[in-house]
């Protein structure tokens, strides 16, 4: 196993944002390298309880050390997506504290040349935060269609060569099998124009194949739904996001729970409100932090507090 560092985008404003009192009970959806965990852990202890999930196998190990002398912390191997599952099969009501979320994929999963995320050293095309799951990136770019292709390029990366890449990468597949992130990275090379930028070619690519593996967008979303039902009367949702696509879906989940009014086929109906927005603007990283730590640069922070429950 590698060294698990992970630096914790906006630490000390996404762990103030939940407010935390010792007795209550709060969730870590993404423990990473175990940073949020830790500073809740310090703020609840001894009284207060922490359950904090992840699929990385590194993550865990790494954070298990890490946090070994709080025995009032749970951690769980299995995805965010799971807590609902968890909490009913382990008979807990609801959460009384609240939950932080950070959705970016932590340095050690895109710098490890291993795991197949980076363009920037050749591996095996894979892109899986759950090492046990079946699907990899490799699956992505050698069984898809090419206007499936096209589809997730355009929606998950906003890439403007989406079609050239798609195409290229089926005339690829004709000859030979697709194996390796410089295979990959070869055939968006030789697919583009060269243009004055400030990022590598591959990067909007990369980025779809991981969102596509990972489900990542689907997962917010469903996510966030079953969590807000969990909340207790004044919890806190607090949010990290790092790209925009991320933080639409939580901007919007949390304009649409935080209306009195809904409309449906032209009717509305008044409903009360189900969500306190804390910040209508999302936080962002300071110039300090970005300094530190420049990924931090596109993180958003956005907080809900439940209510009307």
């Amino acid at each position: 196993m590698q060294e698990f560092k992970h630096y914790p985008v906006m630490l000390n404003e996404a762990v103030d944002a939940l407010e935390c009192k010792e007795g209550k009970l709060y969730i870590d959806g993404t423990l990473g390298g175990g940073g949020y965990s830790e500073l809740i852990l310090k703020r609840i202890s001894p009284t207060g309880r922490l359950i904090s999930f992840d699929v990385d196998r590194d993550a865990i190990q790494s954070s298990i050390e890490r946090l070994k002398d709080y025995e009032n912390l749970t951690i769980v191997n299995s995805s965010y997506t799971n807590i609902k599952k968890y909490l009913e099969e382990n008979n807990i009501k609801e959460i009384t504290g609240g939950v932080v979320f950070d959705f970016g994929a932590s340095t050690p999963q895109l710098t490890s040349k291993e795991r197949g995320f980076s363009f920037m050293s050749d591996a095996k095309l894979d892109m899986r935060f759950n090492q046990e799951a079946d699907f990899s990136a490799y699956d992505v770019i050698n069984d898809y269609k090419e206007d499936e292709l096209v589809r997730i390029f355009s929606e998950y990366g906003e890439e403007r060569f989406s079609k050239r890449i798609a195409k290229k990468i089926v005339e690829t597949r004709r000859v030979k099998t697709i194996e390796t992130t410089k295979d990959l990275v070869d055939i968006i090379l030789e697919a583009t124009p060269r243009i004055k930028s400030k990022i590598h070619p591959a990067t909007r690519v990369f980025q779809a194949v991981r969102i596509e593996v990972n489900h990542e967008l689907d997962n917010i979303k469903n996510t966030l739904n079953d969590v807000l039902t969990l909340l207790a009367n004044n919890a806190i949702l607090s949010v990290v996001t790092f790209h925009s696509l991320e933080d639409r879906i939580v901007k919007q989940i949390f304009k649409h729970y935080s209306r009195e009014w809904t409309e449906s086929e032209g009717v509305f109906d008044y409903n009360p409100p189900l969500l306190e927005l804390i910040n209508k603007k999302p936080i962002t990283a300071s110039e300090e932090e970005i300094k530190i730590n420049p990924p931090s640069r596109s993180a958003k922070l956005r907080i809900a507090r439940r209510i009307n429950k």
